[in-house]
């Protein structure tokens, strides 16, 4: 077969959902034409005519009057419904993969399959934000890595709260960052710099993601361009664990201590 060939089979059953609800109710069993025509809801007419169609393209036979998938069909059909899934992925993790892209991440494809997305809406926009929160209130007596480009008074709190139960924080901000929390958060600030615990660092450059890793658990946080966070995908697969935690030690290497930039009163 021809790869001409391949995408004109390709184009004849995508070019109508009741071709691929035949062929996918013929991968699970054997059907009668009549049994077809209840199950995907068509005229008897139509179901023959696809079965035809697909007769001539090798995807069915016909035995004892019912119509069952070849191997090939099979292959087509297992084919077409993983390009389906990709393409609802795509969907999906498109938007977080484009907002990474713009601000220079290069995120591992790779580890997008195996992760979950929570994406704010119109309907739930501080979905993003509530999730970071509830991860941060889940990690008592943990180890708890961070990069933020935003001070948000939920944050803050969440913070307070599983230093509160024992945990140790890492966090990475940038100098934008600093100044609205000596402004707006000073408690904060100086929880900050007082406790053990918590060992602030401050980047030279301006931060414009966010990452999140406690226990076996890496998120990446994609921002608009008003820094609102827009999407968090959360990943216990290893390739998503290392290159959080590669990235946030890159981060950490090129950053000074918070004691070192902000003055004391």
């Amino acid at each position: 077969m021809t790869a001409e060939e391949g995408h004109d089979g390709a184009q004849y059953l995508a070019g109508s959902p009741v071709r691929v609800a035949i062929l996918r109710t013929l991968r699970e069993e054997p059907r009668r034409p009549a049994a077809l025509t209840d199950a995907v809801d068509a005229t008897r007419t139509t179901v023959q005519r696809i079965l035809a169609g697909f007769r001539e393209r090798d995807w069915v036979v016909k035995r004892d009057a019912a119509y069952r998938v070849t191997l090939t069909g099979a292959r087509v059909h297992d084919a077409y419904e993983a390009l389906l899934t990709e393409v609802e992925r795509g969907e999906r993790y498109g938007r977080f993969a484009a907002t990474v892209e713009r601000v220079g991440v290069e995120f591992p494809p790779a580890g997008i399959p195996d992760s979950d997305l929570t994406v704010a809406s119109d309907q739930n926009p501080l979905a993003a934000v509530d999730r970071l929160t509830e991860l941060l209130r889940e990690s008592h007596d943990a180890d708890i890595r961070a990069v933020s480009p935003v001070v948000i008074q939920q944050f803050n709190d969440a913070a307070a709260a599983a230093l509160d139960d024992g945990a140790s924080v890492e966090l990475i901000i940038d100098r934008d960052v600093v100044d609205a929390s000596v402004a707006e958060f000073g408690p904060a600030t100086d929880r900050a710099l007082d406790d053990d615990d918590a060992e602030v660092y401050v980047s030279a450059d301006p931060i414009e993601y966010g990452l999140f890793r406690c226990d076996e658990v890496a998120c990446v946080t994609a921002y608009d361009d008003r820094n609102n966070p827009r999407s968090v995908l959360e990943s216990t697969d290893r390739t998503v664990v290392e290159w959080v935690d590669d990235a946030f030690e890159s981060l950490r290497d090129d950053a000074t201590r918070l004691s070192s930039v902000v003055e004391r009163a």
